[in-house]
């Protein structure tokens, strides 16, 4: 089948840059290499045509990684000829950005020249995928400040905020993802913690650059953030805190300094920088106000239409999404009623006796560490079932290799209660599943278990391992529609698979989550478009799907620093439904559910038009 993929509205609009390149500015002005300096400019690049595609995809995922070396790590690519990246930072500054942006925008010219004659459906489903997010990027880059995720979700307005900064990134990686396995490594972990301080400080130009232009958070997130750094500033104070022990503890076995360096650099510049930027925020709380949406910033609803866009890779409006979102939280509830009615629950909007559910001390977790630890045997208890249905559900499987980590403590307070994703291309550094304890009230034992078939398998670690097996500029580029909707498709997957098959409570607690996402759809609009405030955001949650106020705070919060994200759940879960409703259309008694979800997985993390294209080369396919 000849494939003919759309090119990504406005690709070639020209660009309208007040500062194009300026806007995703995130750390140092260079990368402190080994006690060098290297500059944050593009390289010079070949021309496409003297090049294949595939080649193409190749250099251009390297050159994307040179400005994200934490991403080569968490791939397990950092090695070789490329092992100097293990030593290297993200460069979060204006200049860092600036380069990053100069990249994109020559490589997606590259990516339009090549030529397509004789390329096989992967290839140009890579170039699409190319082609989608480096647009969308570069046209984030065009909005007047904020933070431009390529090729992934976390698009913000707010370089430094509660879910946002290095502050919160930096530690965790180290701890979590740097590899410490010799003195190599070792000595890669203190040249990296040596450029955290740059990253901070450059954060810090990009705070203040976007003040004077009348960006301030509101004041509830700067709270929230505020109280954050001020734990995080109280760890690093202590003996260097976690930045130390996680080398410390992981060199016992080798001779070195590591810990002796690690904890000069973070008395003498990591807890300086981190004293910087709290008092930048102690500065711009001083200014906040209270108003939680984009609507009431500087150029905020340009910034939340892009925003919108690249969350749902559509051109969908604010006002069809909120609505969207009504009817399907609607038709949602519908299928939640018989059961509720079957357990007893008669009285009272679903919302209502959803929240009658919640407390219900049959489903709650023990308080404290107890329940913490129960909490994490029960995810396990959840991941061996479903590893044992996958063969139901797919024709190749992978290992579905994850480790169930607690958050750090210093970022509990402003996350999600979980999320995940999957690990490096050799599966030597497993997928993780993130789970939020600050309070075990935060989980039921009805709403644990799709959490779990959410964050890792079939969702995002299970996907993310077949992302993996594809070309590395693929296992680099996601969108959040696709992944998102892939994680919901994967909760649906678990009910389909019997997860709720002798649990009607269960199964309630798996629709109140599909519900919980049409609810975001309504809120978060409502919030950066409508005009609502915290508070109401906070009660529709609450009053109509039944949540836990201890759960929406920190999700209306997060909505509130990640504007549009919210929206990609539902709408990617629709879409993927709607392509299988085509699919069985087609296909008739020649329709396989492992054959559907084996080519969604395997067509790779796509904008939703792509989606629908690799779908289409799946049925003729089966047709030939």
């Amino acid at each position: 089948m000849q494939d003919s993929f759309p090119k990504t509205a406005d690709l070639n609009r020209p660009f309208s840059r007040r500062n194009a390149v300026g806007v995703l500015a995130t750390g140092t002005a260079g990368l402190v290499l080994a006690g060098s300096v290297r500059a944050a400019v593009a390289p010079t690049v070949p021309a496409a045509t003297s090049q294949g595609p595939s080649a193409l995809l190749d250099q251009i995922a390297w050159r994307l990684l040179e400005h994200g070396p934490e991403g080569a790590t968490n791939l397990g690519v950092d090695t070789g000829a490329h092992a100097a990246l293990r030593s290297q930072l993200e460069d979060r500054s204006q200049a860092g950005k600036d380069a990053l942006a100069a990249s994109l925008r020559a490589d997606l010219a590259r990516v339009e020249a090549a030529p397509m004659a004789g390329t096989d459906h992967a290839t140009r489903t890579s170039l699409a995928v190319v082609r989608s997010a480096y647009a969308n990027a570069l046209d984030g880059f065009a909005q007047p400040y904020g933070d431009v995720a390529v090729g992934s979700w976390r698009n913000t307005p707010y370089v430094v905020i509660q879910n946002v900064g290095a502050y919160l990134d930096t530690p965790k990686f180290l701890d979590a993802d740097h590899p410490v396995r010799d003195p190599a490594d070792a000595d890669a972990y203190v040249a990296r913690l040596g450029q955290f301080s740059g990253q901070l400080d450059g954060e810090l130009d990009r705070v203040r650059a976007a003040a004077a232009k009348g960006l301030v958070p509101p004041d509830f997130l700067l709270d929230r953030a505020i109280a954050q750094m001020s734990s995080t500033i109280a760890d690093a104070r202590n003996q260097g805190g976690g930045l130390v022990s996680s080398i410390a503890n992981r060199t016992t076995m080798m001779k070195g300094t590591w810990e002796a360096k690690a904890k000069e650099i973070v008395a003498g510049q990591v807890v300086p920088a981190l004293e910087r930027q709290l008092a930048e925020l102690q500065r711009l709380r001083g200014m906040a106000k209270s108003d939680p949406g984009m609507r009431e910033r500087p150029d905020g609803a340009q910034f939340y239409a892009w925003a919108l866009r690249a969350s749902t890779t559509t051109r969908t409006s604010a006002d069809e999404i909120h609505q969207r979102g009504l009817e399907e939280l609607a038709a949602l509830h519908a299928r939640m009623e018989p059961i509720l009615q079957s357990l007893g629950y008669s009285k009272g909007s679903v919302g209502e006796r959803m929240s009658a559910l919640g407390s219900d001390k049959r489903f709650m977790f023990a308080s404290g560490d107890p329940g913490r630890a129960e909490i994490l045997a029960f995810i396990q208890k959840r991941l061996d079932w479903i590893r044992g249905q996958m063969p139901r559900a797919f024709r190749e499987l992978v290992s579905g290799h994850v480790q169930v980590r607690r958050l750090p403590a210093s970022e509990e307070p402003g996350a999600p209660t979980a999320y995940g994703g999957a690990g490096s291309k050799d599966g030597k550094i497993p997928g993780k599943m993130w789970i939020n304890l600050r309070t075990t009230d935060l989980h039921r034992k009805y709403d644990l278990p799709t959490l779990v078939h959410h964050e890792a398998i079939p969702g995002h670690v299970w996907q993310g391992e077949y992302a993996n097996r594809l070309p590395l500029i693929r296992s680099l580029l996601a969108f959040n529609a696709y992944s998102e909707g892939w994680a919901l498709y994967g909760e649906q997957l678990a009910d389909e698979l019997g997860a709720y098959a002798d649990d009607p409570v269960g199964r309630l607690g798996y629709l109140q989550s599909i519900a919980f996402r049409a609810c975001r759809m309504v809120v978060d609009t409502g919030l950066h478009s409508k005009g609502w405030t915290r508070d109401q955001a906070v009660r529709f949650f609450m009053e109509k799907n039944g949540n836990k106020r201890e759960e929406v705070v920190n999700e209306v919060d997060r909505y509130c620093s990640w504007p549009g994200q919210a929206c990609g759940y539902k709408m990617g879960h629709s879409e993927i439904n709607r392509q299988r409703d085509k699919a069985k259309t087609a296909l008739g008694k020649a329709y396989d559910l492992r054959d559907f979800d084996q080519a969604v997985v395997d067509g790779g993390n796509v904008p939703l038009d792509v989606l629908a294209t690799n779908v289409d080369a799946y049925i003729a396919g089966k047709h030939r």
